[in-house]
């Protein structure tokens, strides 16, 4: 006698399940690959991932074949980040998402090769297959384009 409601339930949840599915917004969370900007060939691999609402990129894999980021380490950092491995550093750091929903704010960017620390903004682009960072230092700024790696 329940039979038509409990199909008609079932049916609701699988719709709700999938409705709510659709409406999770992507991330920046994952494994990107950089750019070189000079060069215009991978780098490195930086893993960005959350906690707290707060991000974090942290360098995982050297992409350079002419240098060995494992054994460098970051001497022109002026934080507690000198002197430390350029493989497993933190370089992006304090960012949050921006109140228009599609981008993430607030934080720094680290040069390791310069030392250089910049304010940040990073967007998903193409359906979240590539993120745009962007490095400021007062009104000037610099972009990479990433590649999602996972």
């Amino acid at each position: 006698m329940n039979r038509p409601n409990i199909s008609i339930n079932i049916l609701g949840l699988i719709t709700s399940f999938f409705t709510c599915a659709s409406l999770a917004q992507p991330s920046p969370a994952g494994l990107w690959q950089s750019i070189d900007d000079s060069t215009g060939k991978p780098r490195a691999e930086i893993r960005f991932a959350e906690s707290s609402g707060v991000w974090t990129g942290r360098i995982e894999r050297s992409l350079v074949s002419t240098t060995s980021m494992a054994i460098q380490l970051c001497d022109k950092c002026t934080d507690d980040r000198k002197d430390k491995p350029l493989i497993g550093l933190d370089i992006v750091r304090g960012l949050k998402p921006a109140s228009d929903g599609k981008s993430w704010e607030g934080g720094t960017i680290t040069d390791p090769d310069t030392g250089k620390e910049f304010r940040l903004r990073v967007s998903l682009l193409d359906d979240g297959k590539k993120l745009q960072v962007r490095g400021y230092i007062g009104p000037f700024f610099r972009n990479q384009t990433w590649l999602r790696k996972e």
